[in-house]
This record gives C-alpha cells, structure tokens and sequence, in this order.
C-alpha cells in the first residue's frame, strides 16, 4: 500500500502535469490517504470549476468517478485518531522556525507516519520537506 496525498489524487481524475507518472505509480499498489483528502480533492476540483478550467458537466463527471471509486473501496481513507492529532502537536513544537507547514500537509504526513507507512507521494514541494521530521520520505515521481 502505498500513501498519496491529494496532489496526487487530483491527478488520478485531472490531467495535471505529472498525472500519466502518478497513475502509472498507482496502478501498482493499493493507495492510501487521509481521511481529509477527499474534502482536499473535491475542493481542488471545484477550484478548477470556478476558475473556468472545467465546465459544469465535467466537474459533475469527476465528482461521480470519485464517489465511485470511494464505494468500490479504491482507497484506504484514514480516519484522524488522537494519536494522529498529538504527533502533529508535538512534530509543530520541535519544527524548526524556517520550515513552512501547512496543517493539511501536517494531517497528510502524521496520517502516514501513525499508519506504518515509511514514504509519502506528493509533488508538493513544501509537504515534501516537511515529511523528515515525521520520520518519513518524501517521494515525488513527477
């Protein structure tokens, strides 16, 4: 099973630069993600909706394909337990000052490191950096 943050999901349904490496890279496992990642996903598609980049019909298109593809169990949604929420608190009180994380990317990355997995798939630059100091490596295969 491997981990993917929502860059990494919006590019299973969008065709963002980078999403043929991302896909070929999830048809090779079984993916993973925080719970969070599918409010992140639709809103990433809404943005592109209200940006003009998709029309409605497409928009409506990707909405069903994901709620789809969530009822045929295609990803591991991880629920945010307590433990998730105390190694946030805890990684943000020794983060040192000059390292930019945003508390999504914080979610992302203590979802996985609580979870057992030892890699994180992003091409977020800043969430990428951050994954050390959850004990994790960041990969980006785009």
């Amino acid at each position: 099973m491997i981990y993917f943050d929502t860059s990494y999901l919006v590019r299973l349904y969008y065709q963002d630069p980078g999403a043929e490496a991302v896909r070929a890279l999830a048809a090779s496992d079984h993916l993973a993600c925080a719970a969070h990642g599918q409010a992140e996903m639709v809103a990433a598609f809404h943005r592109k909706l209200r940006e003009g980049a998709i029309r409605p019909a497409s928009y409506a298109a990707l909405i069903g394909q994901v709620e789809a593809h969530i009822q045929a169990g295609a990803f591991r949604w991880i629920p945010q337990s307590e433990e998730i929420l105390s190694r946030i608190r805890k990684a943000y009180e020794k983060l040192p000052a000059s390292v930019f994380l945003r508390a999504a990317d914080a979610v992302h990355l203590a979802t996985a490191a609580e979870s057992g997995f030892r890699e994180v798939y992003s091409n977020d630059l800043h969430l990428l950096s951050a994954a050390k100091h959850f004990g994790l490596v960041g990969k980006n295969v785009i």
